[in-house]
Parts: structure tokens; sequence; C-alpha cells
């Protein structure tokens, strides 16, 4: 037997120390946790064995390496390897449990967003699937532990079952009044109508989401991409193919670039107005000039230069339509359709602001509607106003009338509770100015004067008893005497009456006075949106900022309700005014959990879009 050199003898060496220490380490942590199949050990000792003339240093480092490689890809793994060189695995020790987990290739859904994972996910499982294929089995947790929803303090409910689909989710039923009879009981069908459709829509400017990301944190990057937002929105308007279009949140140079060419295709003719000061978005309002003819656009600015009420950028813009009568229905006419749009502020503690804005904007539709007998054509105002069902602002748009004096000023869009703080702003009497050119029936002052059927004509007996009346007989005060010329006083001719006439100016004045603490506009606007959902016993919403849901747009029209016993159906209406035929339901706050909120891969805009059709009765001429 030949001499034992020194590198042998450290090779032995280091076997014994293996087989005394390192196989019942492998063995003790084998029944503390997942079974170790003896291959992985031989393979290490085969290892050591191969390779018995290399340096000292380093067969230890090369050896102590490999096994700790080893021993670490045994503790990662989630069963024992199948039976290698024909040897039978070791028995079962209670522990963990271990199953096989392979990965999910092809998500249907990622953070909301189909994302193309699966080639990356079986290229990985390629290269190295003991580590990809294989984890422990996760402890079963209660689903309503599981957090979906990235805002703390706020409730969570569980994602839909990823084989539903989000337009399955977030279904809008069309509902249908037109087989509903109206208060004569009359059906909306019978008679010709003049029927046409109207969507309002809040579609949230790009400039906008950036400057405000932290309330978009749950959605993934891909779906708030304006290209993809761009042609999500735009089979929206082509699916549902309304008449007239309502729009907020425009941004400019998308609006030039490619709202507007894409819906003038679709057969839309466009009015655009910008927010003033620096903003970048606005307010818009399409209508397809195959159904209604322009008579005239205003578009309205809400800022007032020195008046510290209305110092902000906020617009609308109201449009007078002539609806376009098929010719087969022969001589007959529509009256004209006034739609206004608007996009209030949002600051919830300036309801000040706010009232200030709708009146303005009243004001103006009230001008734009007025016919010549003093009454108002057929009126529809929506857009996204910043204020929830049954605030004050909403009762007054809805009820004609608010006392808003000593108010506090949060309180009049019922956004938010600031009813905690110390200080509260109040609203004080008048709100607005005298300056402004608007009454408290938020009415032009201009409107409010009496037209004169013709111009009042003087003549020369009229003009001659300004001659001796009353204030010409009186010496002015530090009048120069001279005699003959300022000491002579007139003398009145017998017949002539002591009290000259006067001219009435009672109708100078405006036709109904101030009265303190209150405003008043007799437009008589209803919902179209009852702002709760009957089968599901929730309040309807329309947005979900910070995932707490809420109703801030509408479309309000004109039509008197007629009492119906002890309730008051808004769907019944006298002749001659504008009919509700259907509207598109809205969704709960539920819904839109499930959902992951807005936006969504399916909506595009943290709003719901608002959809109603219309008829208007056809008369003859």
């Amino acid at each position: 037997m030949a001499p034992r050199g020194p590198e042998q003898e450290e090779c032995e060496g280091l076997l014994q120390q293996w087989r005394e220490e390192g196989s019942s380490q492998v063995l003790s942590t084998a029944s503390e946790g997942p079974l170790v199949d003896k291959g992985l050990a031989q393979s290490s000792l085969a290892l050591l064995m191969d390779n018995p003339g290399e340096e000292n240093a380093a067969s230890e480092d090369k050896w102590s390496s490999r096994q700790l490689s080893d021993l670490r890809a045994a503790e990662n793994l989630d069963e024992p390897f199948p039976e290698m060189l024909g040897e039978e695995p070791l028995p079962e020790v209670e522990g963990p449990m271990w199953a096989a987990i392979p990965m999910q290739t092809d998500p249907q859904y990622a953070d909301c967003a189909v994302l193309p994972v699966g080639a990356l996910a079986t290229e990985q499982w390629e290269e190295d699937p003991a580590v990809l294929a294989w984890s422990i089995a996760p402890e079963p947790v209660p689903r309503e532990e599981a957090p979906i929803w990235p805002f703390e303090g706020l409730g969570q409910l569980q994602p839909p079952p990823m084989e539903i689909p989000y337009h399955e989710i977030l279904w809008r039923e069309w509902e249908d009044f037109s087989t509903q009879p109206d208060a004569q009981g009359l059906k909306a069908g019978d008679g010709p109508q003049f029927q046409f459709t109207l969507m309002s829509y809040n579609i949230l400017a790009q400039d906008l989401m950036q400057q405000s990301s932290e309330l978009y944190l749950h959605c993934h990057p891909d779906i708030l991409n304006w290209n993809y937002r761009f042609m999500n929105l735009m089979q929206e308007f082509q699916h549902w193919d309304p008449d007239i279009l309502c729009l907020q949140e425009v941004q400019e140079d998308h609006y030039w670039e490619q709202l507007e060419p894409s819906l003038r295709m679709m057969g839309f003719t466009c009015f655009y107005k910008r927010r003033t000061g620096c903003k970048t978005d606005g307010c818009a309002v399409c209508y397809k000039p195959t159904r209604f003819r322009l008579l005239c656009a205003s578009p309205v600015e809400y800022f007032r230069p020195g008046l510290e009420l209305l110092n902000r950028d906020n617009v609308g813009l109201v449009l007078l339509l002539q609806p376009l009568v098929p010719e087969g229905l022969g001589q007959v006419s529509v009256a004209p359709l006034c739609v206004a749009n608007t996009h209030i502020l949002y600051n919830p503690r300036r309801g000040d602001v706010k009232l200030a804005q709708m009146a303005i904007l009243l004001a103006e539709v009230d001008k734009v509607a007025r016919l010549s007998d003093g009454s108002h054509c057929p009126i529809i105002l929506c857009g996204d106003l910043n204020s929830v069902p049954d605030s004050p602002l909403y009762n007054f748009i809805r009820d004609g009338e608010l006392q808003y004096h000593g108010m506090p000023a949060w309180k009049v869009s019922g956004q938010e509770d600031f009813s905690h703080q110390l200080y509260q702003r109040k609203l004080q009497a008048p709100l607005w100015p005298s300056s402004l050119g608007i009454t408290d029936c938020c009415q032009y002052v201009s409107s409010c004067h009496p037209k004169r059927s013709e111009r009042r004509k003087y003549g020369r007996d009229f003009l001659l008893r300004f001659r001796f009346c009353g204030i010409a007989c009186q010496r002015p005060v530090g009048l120069v005497l001279m005699e003959g010329v300022t000491d002579t006083k007139p003398e009145r001719p017998a017949g002539w009456a002591e009290s000259v006439f006067e001219e009435d100016t009672s109708e100078l004045e405006p036709a109904s006075s101030r009265t303190v603490g209150t405003i008043q506009h007799c437009l008589h606007l209803t919902s179209v949106y009852t702002h709760f959902l009957p089968q599901r016993g929730r309040p309807e919403v329309t947005t979900m900022p910070l995932g707490l849901g809420m109703t801030v747009d509408y479309i309000f029209f004109s039509a008197e309700s007629c009492e119906n016993g002890n309730r008051t159906d808004h769907r019944l209406y006298p002749d001659g005014t504008l009919k509700l035929l259907g509207r598109l339901s809205l969704l709960s706050e539920e819904i839109l959990w499930a959902a992951n909120g807005l936006p969504n891969p399916f909506c595009s805009s943290d709003h719901l879009c608002l959809l109603a059709s219309f008829g208007m009765e056809v008369t003859a001429p």
C-alpha cells in the first residue's frame, strides 16, 4: 500500500468529520422539517471522492460550498424528490404540510389588468423547476382578512372569481319608462314624439390624474395610460351612441388632437370651453347635426376679477338646440331644447363658491331658454356638481329655493363633515354683491325688466309742463341774485294742475326684490335618477374617490312633478313638457369594490357615465 500523502489524509479526515457531524445535521433537519432524500447526501460524498488530488483549501471550499447549497435547497423543497438511483424514499415524518403548487402561467387578471407574464413564468419554470414549481402550501387565511384594497381604515371586499369578466360584474341595465302612464293616463308612446338620448360623463383628464396620483394607487399603470383609456372611452361612446354628449374634465390637447376628430367622424358637432387661468381641461357639448340644429352657444365663465367669492376657474357651456323633425311627420314643430353642462368647484369647504357658480349658470340658462311669452323651453342641466343628493345645493336645484343665511359653508355640498372644527365659515347675506348683475332669483338684472312694446313719445305740451313743476319753482342755493333774471318766479297758468304728471318708474325696479338670506330660481328641474337602488337596498354611486362611493354627477331636466297620493312621482308629467323615457342604471358601492374601484380595465374613468332617453311632444304649427 502506498504511503498516504497529506492531501489524502486531509481528505479522509474531512470524510470522517462529515460522517460524524454532517449526517446527523441532515437527519435532524429531516426530523424537524421537510424530508431530505438520501441522494442529496450521496451527491456531496461523490463529489468529494472524485476530486482527491486538489489542493487542501480548494477542496475544502468546494466541498463545503456544495454541501451548503444542497442543504439550503433541501430547506426550500415542498415535497421529497421522487426516487433517485433506484433507492426507496425515507418514511414520512410528521411536520408542516407540503404541497406542489405550480406557478400560474397565464393569470386572467393581475392588479386588475391582463399582463403578459405567462411567457416569463414558463421560461423561469424551465430554468429552475425546483424553485418555481414547488413552494410551501400556505395555511388557510380567512377571506375577509386578505387585503385587496390599498387604503387603510376602509372596508374591504373580496375580488370576484377570476372566471367572471369585468363587463359582467359592471353590467348596467336599461330602465324603460316609456310604457308607464303619465298624469293623464296616457302612455309616452301615444302620439308623435321627438325622442333622443343624452349622456353626461366626467372622463378624467390625464393631467388631473397625474397630479393626484395617490388616488389611483389601486390601479395598474397600464390601465391608466391615456391611449388605453382613450380607446375604452371611444368604445363606450360608440356602444351607447347618444344624440347629445356632455363631457367634463376634457383635456384641451387631447380634445383637439384625438377626441374632437374621432367624435366628428362619429357624426358629432362639438363645442369646447377650457377652464380659465392656467387650467388644461374644460367642458364639451357634442350633438348630432342630423338630429338638432344649433340656435346659439353660450360659454360661461365663473371667474370674476376682483371678487374673492368668484376667483375660481370653473366653467360651463349652454347650448340652445332646435330638434329636427323627420319629413314624414308633415308640418309639425318641436320646442327648442336648452342643454347646460358644467363642472362645479370641488373644494368641500367652499359651499359659498359653489352656490355663486350655480347662480351664474342658472342665470345664463334662464336667459337662453326664455321664450317671448316669458316662459322657458325644455331644459336639461347636467354635469359634475361635486355635491351629494339631498345636500342644500342639490335641494336648491330641485326645489328652486334655499335659505342659506348662517349655514356653514361645508354643509352646502355635503361631501365631508367639518362640524368638529372650531372655526367654520358661515354664509352671510347677501351671498354675492349686486355688482355681479344677478338677482336672488338667479336672473340677470336686465332680464327682470319687462320689455316695452314701443318707445314712449313726448309731445311739446308734456315738456312745457316741467316749466312750472315744483322743483323748477324753487330757487337754488347759491344762485347769484340778478334783478329781473334770477329774482323772478314763474307763475303757474290758470287751469294747470298743482302736480305735474310724472312718469311711473315702478317698472324700472326688478321684478322681485332681494329677500335677505334666500335664493330662488323658476326653472322647475328634477333629477333623472332617484339615487337609490331598491333591488339592492343601497344608494347609487357615480364615483369612488379613495374607496368611498358617492353620487356627484347628475342629469336634471325641466318637468313639473305631479302629486300622486302621499308621494311625488317624478316620472308623471303634465302635457307639453320634457318626458323621461328611460335611463341607464347606476351601480352600488359594493359592486364597484368587487371590480377594484374606478378606474378599472373596463371603465377608464373615475366616474360612471349617465345616460337618459327623453321625449318631446310634436305639435302642429
